[in-house]
């Protein structure tokens, strides 16, 4: 595994639409791996595969709704697309691609994907939330969407801060990657 330079809102790659995957091997596992690496070392709850420069629809989201005393675990996602909504969530977000920067986002509350896993099979998974916002902003991101195009407004620094921000964590409050 390795670190990958996570690309910031600047680079024109995170604004182009992703390519599927169609290989299953030794290469997007290499991928999914560092970008598993990646994200747990930023400390994010999110990332897709343009944010490290792959144009190609692989995310991962960080799975934070698990009971007490469990920890949180990364789902992968492979050629994700959201089949069913449900409800309204308005809150915080931010993104690894878009450092210190946060805004305010509509999102739906419930999100169901349909995706491939690491070897191709398909599965749906529910998320609700946090999860169900991060859903929604990586998904975005494959299609070379970033989450301040569509936010309401951004965050003033004492909102910010009133978040955590203090912390400059990406994983503080309802933020995604």
């Amino acid at each position: 595994m390795a670190l990958r330079k996570i690309l910031t809102d600047e680079d024109p790659g995170l604004h182009k639409k992703c390519r599927p995957i169609t290989a299953f091997n030794e290469r997007l596992f290499q991928l999914l791996d560092d970008m598993q690496e990646t994200l747990a070392n930023a400390d994010g709850v999110g990332l897709a595969a343009p944010q490290v420069g792959v144009l190609r629809r692989a995310v991962l989201v960080l799975e934070t709704n698990v009971p007490e005393g469990e920890e949180p675990y990364v789902i992968e996602l492979i050629n994700p697309e959201i089949i069913e909504t449900e409800g309204e969530q308005e809150g915080a977000e931010g993104c690894l691609s878009v450092p210190g920067e946060f805004g305010v986002v509509k999102r739906p509350a419930k999100v169901t994907v349909r995706a491939q896993d690491r070897n191709g099979n398909f599965f749906e998974v529910t998320g609700e939330g946090l999860t169900a916002r991060c859903f929604c902003h990586e998904t975005d991101h494959l299609e070379g969407i970033v989450f301040t195009e569509k936010c309401e407004r951004m965050l003033t620094e004492e909102e910010i801060q009133a978040l955590g921000g203090e912390h400059g964590g990406e994983n503080d409050g309802e933020e995604t990657d």
